[in-house]
């Protein structure tokens, strides 16, 4: 079954309610603008089809300076009087060009996907840094398994749509000596090993100040909201996640 572009829990329904604020009534509807739409990729969907049918990276090199981009974003190079670029196959191996952020709490969109991390890849025998999502095969990703320098290597994923997102890179240390040379690497041939709990110390007397602290704090928060008819009504059916981090992560 094709997935859909909204997916139907995101769907509100048709519905009208009265609402009351500050003593005057106020009538609350459903509504929803359309605004879908194809696009093509034009001159630039040879990259996008290589990633998805051959497990390819396509860069754009000048005959002129040599100067090779990826992604190829140009068809013409603009320092050698416009000169046509040309379409060249890139090694799936690079280092990377800083070291990328790690997100932990993304917003309710991207919530379903930390943690993540996206940074800039520099392949070999590239000019312009590839901006790519990086992962690791050990477990949960964390900092200081990527920064500036890291080699790595691109990694395909196993069900492709033509999309940026179609590759990430991986430590090039974590794939086994027996694969780093092939071509087309997917995600189903790399090595998965289950992360293990890390040690957490002992709770020290100002986490656990803190953490009462705060408890006091959500317990007040939740007194207040039932005291007030406005803040119940205004909180009616939502559904909140509260995201705590710990010394664990």
């Amino acid at each position: 079954m094709a997935r859909k572009v909204i997916p139907p829990d995101m769907v509100p329904d048709e519905e009208s309610e009265v609402i009351e604020v500050d003593g005057k009534r106020y009538l609350l509807t459903n509504e929803a603008m359309f605004t879908f739409y194809r696009r093509t990729k034009g001159e630039f969907s040879d990259y996008f089809l290589g990633l998805m049918e051959r497990k390819v990276i396509l860069g754009a090199r000048c005959p002129v300076c040599k100067l090779v981009r990826v992604p190829p974003f140009m068809l013409y190079c603009p320092e050698c009087d416009f000169a046509e670029l040309e379409q060249v196959e890139m090694p799936d191996t690079g280092v990377m060009n800083s070291t990328p952020p790690i997100t932990y709490f993304g917003s309710s969109m991207f919530q379903h996907q930390v943690p993540y991390g996206r940074g800039r890849v520099l392949l070999d025998g590239a000019d312009t840094a590839l901006p790519v999502n990086v992962y690791t095969t050990t477990g949960v990703l964390t900092p200081r398994i990527f920064s500036k320098g890291t080699r790595v290597k691109m990694v395909f994923r196993d069900e492709r749509e033509g999309k940026p997102t179609d590759m990430f890179a991986v430590p090039l240390e974590e794939i086994p000596e027996h694969l780093r040379e092939t071509v087309g690497l997917q995600e189903r041939d790399l090595p998965r090993s289950r992360p293990s709990e890390p040690a957490l110390p002992e709770p020290t007397d100002e986490a656990q100040r803190a953490f009462r602290t705060t408890l006091a704090l959500l317990r007040d928060m939740t007194e207040r909201i039932a005291s007030s008819e406005r803040a119940k009504r205004n909180l009616a059916g939502w559904r909140k996640h509260i995201h705590v981090k710990m010394p664990g992560g």
